[in-house]
């Protein structure tokens, strides 16, 4: 079957690739554990916040991965560092407002 509920392939395995064996394995354990935040969290041996968190720079992460309007890949890995809470947002917009001023410079830019 091609298509689960209107994904192809190739856009599922777009964004499952963007993402480290940790999360993956994260993945697994939350499906696994049948969604179960408080679960996990006694197999990690860690709190249920701790988890939370996890689960939602996961979900920013697929987020940033999954933009349809995010084209450039500079700023979908920026994104994704942000997400990770390897950049800071701040430090994320200054690269890419840096980025987009030598993209328009070396005349790349759609603007």
């Amino acid at each position: 079957m091609d298509q689960i509920r209107g994904v192809d392939r190739q856009a599922r395995a777009e964004w499952i690739d963007g993402l480290a064996q940790e999360d993956l394995a994260f993945i697994k354990r939350f499906i696994l554990a049948s969604g179960s935040l408080k679960a996990v969290a006694a197999e990690y041996g860690v709190s249920y916040p701790t988890v939370r968190g996890r689960l939602d720079r996961l979900i920013a992460k697929v987020a940033a991965i999954d933009r349809a309007d995010v084209s450039d890949p500079f700023e979908r890995r920026l994104r994704v560092l942000v997400a990770d809470m390897v950049v800071s947002p701040t430090v994320a917009r200054d690269l890419l407002d840096a980025h987009h001023e030598q993209e328009i410079a070396r005349g790349r830019s759609k603007e």
